[in-house]
């Protein structure tokens, strides 16, 4: 399997850039209304010129590529790439695009699509599950005198094997780094045939030696990525060991608008935590992730005086009010209550309202903690930038170097701090990612200035780990 990524041009970019972090956002790209027939695209005229570039046909590109005297591979340009797009499976974000897309394709004007069967697998006319399925061995039969394009926005992701499919167009914003790659196996199944010539039933000629990932919006596949490989390797300390690895199986191209280059697992690092600016940062230390307010580590709060004491320390947290965790904690118990005796059907009219009160309440109060917690873990950030330490850890620079930074720069204690962390209000993991987000973004920054931060520096420290530069 090959994962190539494509920059867009600026133009396309314009349309839909204001995503989370910032980048090309797939899913307003294309953004569609109606069904059947009737459905169009938002942004019809972009997504037409979309297809023109995946083609060659878009003439600005075609003028760049002249200058340059480069043409970019893009999939149904490259004569590299043709013979596995013979069989595509293109993943849009819904089934509006996916009507809309068959629209278009079939418009009189792309007549280089009219070359390819066009099977729309979405929406309940295309059937549920693997009802789905029988219309795309249909249109693409045993696949060497067929070319299809199978459209879904869902259907025949999970469980289903077509060994013709040789690539996949992912053409939708996906949260989740699994359901990223559940999807794009479906393309890895084998293509072979036994005995091709009839006189050699033990030989065996593989027509689909290598797939293709297709992506055009670069820095979220590249996060999807790195997410991926290091959830296989939980194990490991280094998240760039951890990227190295599965790139190893999975090599990775990218196309930056000018020059298609291999990209290694730092680069994939580098570009999926930092290559989107520093809101990218801003986010990951903003992020509800980095803090717990269950209610069991509410009660180790509660129970622990110090904690109590510490908590209370924290700029902003006395304007809550008094015994909040103890109000979060009784009102959270008081909706378990009720919601449990509603499940028998016993709630008076009365009680149903103490529900949704008491459930609004507590859930916003919750909220509240929360955000006081996440406002002292942004100033992790400012305590980093200030000192010096660049290779220890975190939680070392903390506790032997610079107490007294701390405490000017968070407000807390380093025991106080301690304190919290053991009993698993902040949760450490997310805050090695973060740290680490923070030292590559930095170093990067520095280095393009011509600066070396730390001449000879070989390891960044996280929060409670140190990791390898190289």
């Amino acid at each position: 399997m090959r994962l190539l990524t494509y920059q867009m041009p600026d133009e396309l970019l314009a349309i839909a850039s204001a995503g989370e972090f910032d980048e090309f956002d797939l899913n307003a790209f294309f953004a569609a209304t109606g069904t059947g027939a009737a459905a169009a695209f938002k942004h019809k005229n972009d997504v037409q010129k979309w297809l023109d570039i995946i083609r060659g046909g878009y003439a600005p590109q075609t003028v760049e590529s002249l200058k340059t005297r480069t043409r970019p591979p893009f999939p149904y340009s490259d004569v590299r790439l043709l013979p596995y797009l013979q069989h595509s499976f293109w993943f849009l974000p819904n089934v509006a695009a996916c009507h809309a897309m068959a629209n278009l394709l079939a418009e009189r004007q792309n007549v280089f699509w009219h070359d390819y069967a066009v099977v729309v697998a979405a929406g309940t006319s295309a059937g549920i599950g693997l009802d789905a399925l029988p219309p795309v061995r249909q249109a693409v039969a045993s696949g060497f005198d067929t070319k299809t394009i199978t459209l879904s926005c869902g259907k025949l992701t999970t469980g289903v094997t077509v060994a013709q499919w040789s690539s996949i167009l992912m053409l939708r914003n996906l949260k989740s780094p699994e359901t990223y790659f559940q999807a794009a196996f479906r393309v890895q199944s084998p293509w072979s045939i036994k005995n091709p010539n009839g006189d050699n039933p033990n030989e065996e000629e593989v027509l689909k030696p290598v797939c293709f990932v297709f992506d055009f919006a670069p820095t979220r596949a590249l996060r999807q990525l790195s997410e991926y490989g290091i959830g296989l390797s939980p194990g490991e300390t280094n998240p760039e060991n951890a990227v190295r690895e599965l790139v190893s199986f999975l090599p990775v191209l990218a196309y930056d608008g000018a020059n298609m280059t291999q990209i290694d697992a730092g680069g994939i690092l580098d570009i999926a935590m930092a290559g989107t600016s520093a809101t990218l940062l801003a986010r990951k230390w903003e992020s509800a992730m980095l803090v717990n307010v269950d209610n069991d580590t509410l009660r180790r709060v509660l129970d622990n005086p110090e904690a109590m004491a510490a908590v209370e320390r924290i700029e902003g947290w006395r304007a809550l009010g008094d015994n909040i965790i103890e109000t979060i904690i009784n009102k959270s118990d008081k909706v378990k209550e009720l919601k449990k005796k509603a499940k028998d059907g016993e709630l008076t009219p009365g009680e149903k309202k103490e529900l949704s009160d008491e459930e609004k309440e507590y859930k916003s109060k919750r909220k509240l903690v929360q955000e006081k917690l996440i406002k002292f873990a942004t100033r992790i950030p400012a305590f980093m930038y200030l000192t010096d330490f660049r290779e220890n850890t975190l939680q070392d620079v903390i506790t032997k170097l610079e107490p007294d930074l701390f405490l000017a720069v968070t407000g807390l204690t380093v025991a106080d701090f301690h304190l919290l962390v053991r009993l698993k209000v902040f949760n450490t993991e997310r805050m090695n990612e973060a740290v680490f987000a923070f030292r590559r973004y930095e170093d990067a920054s520095l280095r393009y200035t011509g600066i070396e931060s730390h001449e000879g520096l070989f390891h960044y420290g996280l929060y409670d780990t140190v990791v390898a530069r190289e």
